[in-house]
């Protein structure tokens, strides 16, 4: 596993991750591992419009939209 550093992290940041995880019955290790797995497990904004892009997008044509409006009309 490979080990980060973060260099000139105020204070008082560092106070507040600090008291979050002794909230959270964590060391300050497994409250800052824990957010990061958080962080990278959801998708990021562009990954969720490129998804709902593709889900949303239909093959269909205008000649197909009448054609259903004329079938419905035709069955009234």
């Amino acid at each position: 596993m490979t080990a980060l550093t973060i260099r000139d992290v105020p204070e008082e940041q560092v106070q507040t991750l600090k008291i979050r995880a002794a909230e959270a019955g964590q060391s300050l290790q497994v409250f800052l591992l824990d957010l990061i797995a958080r962080e990278t497990s959801k998708p990021t904004m562009a990954q969720m419009m490129e998804r709902l892009n593709r889900e949303t997008t239909a093959e269909i044509s205008n000649a197909d939209i009448l054609a259903a409006i004329d079938e419905g009309r035709a069955g009234r």
